[in-house]
């Protein structure tokens, strides 16, 4: 038996803390603190040849490293559910998925890459604070996967949208976590924010809802928990509605893919969304 590693299972007393507050948003792990992300530190489109190279390899070193947790079974895919519904859209898009693990970046990578869509590259908006001050086992992921990162800097943050806007009219893909913060391991899809929704909408783009639900393995992971083998759901696009105001269309995409979720999480677990939520 190998024990439950303790700071998985204060992770764990976190996030039913929140959930029985209805908060769904905050963050749960200690990671550490955020450094300023400044213009000069960041080159989003990765245009820069020592950037493309760094991609490169770094992409190479990743790939094999999650090959090698396939093969000893600690990350585990059994199923790609709607993959079609990445191949056929033409544009631009906007991925959304629930965030409960760092291995779900690598698991929409894989998904992207099986897809075998071509001209396409697949972005990732995170944090700050992942980019400028990473945890050591992901530095190297972070810095060069085609992260686009948010910044506190107002002069760097413009830098980001306008790469955002620009990376979508070439046609490319970008992964958003609307939950915001990643609950680890947590199974229910959570309250959405507005982000995603923006982006497509201002660059009349499809939303591309992904809800990665969870299985426990036998196997048993260095923390002392289950393996979890994930089906990865991918539904049809959302498309803005031209004949209503932008607000409104926000509103209505983020409501439905929250719905869709929702709808994937009950038929998946069998039983109804419910949240722990604890009354004054």
């Amino acid at each position: 038996m190998i024990e439950k590693a303790k700071d998985r299972l204060e992770v764990l007393e976190k996030i039913k803390n929140l959930e029985n507050k209805g908060i769904f948003d905050e963050d749960v792990e200690n990671d550490p603190p955020s450094i300023t992300l400044l213009p000069n530190m960041i080159d989003y489109k990765r245009k820069k040849l020592v950037n493309k190279i760094k991609r490169f390899f770094t992409y190479i070193i990743v790939s094999k490293q999650v090959k090698k947790l396939m093969k000893a079974n600690l990350f585990k895919i059994k199923e790609i559910k709607g993959i079609e519904n990445l191949q056929n859209v033409k544009s631009g898009a906007i991925l959304t998925c629930n965030h409960f693990n760092p291995a779900d970046s690598f698991a929409i990578d894989y998904t992207f890459k099986s897809a075998n869509i071509k001209g396409k590259r697949l972005f990732r908006i995170i944090r700050e604070s992942n980019f400028t001050n990473p945890l050591p086992q992901y530095a190297a992921m972070m810095h060069n996967c085609n992260t686009l990162p948010l910044s506190s800097n107002k002069e760097t943050q413009k830098l980001f949208l306008k790469s955002v806007n620009e990376l979508l009219q070439e046609g490319n893909f970008i992964l958003v976590y609307p939950e915001q913060s990643m609950w680890w391991n947590y199974k229910k899809p959570r309250p959405l924010k507005n982000g995603a929704y923006k982006f497509a909408v201002k660059n009349n783009v499809p939303v591309i809802p992904i809800f990665i639900t969870m299985k426990n393995t036998e196997v048993i992971a260095p923390d002392g928990f289950n393996v979890q083998e994930y089906t990865i759901n991918i539904s049809k696009p959302l498309y803005s509605d031209i004949n209503i105001e932008v607000k409104q269309n926000i509103e209505n995409l983020k409501n439905i893919n929250f719905e869709i979720w929702k709808d994937i999480y009950e038929k998946f677990y069998g039983i109804k969304l419910k949240y722990d939520i604890k009354n004054n």
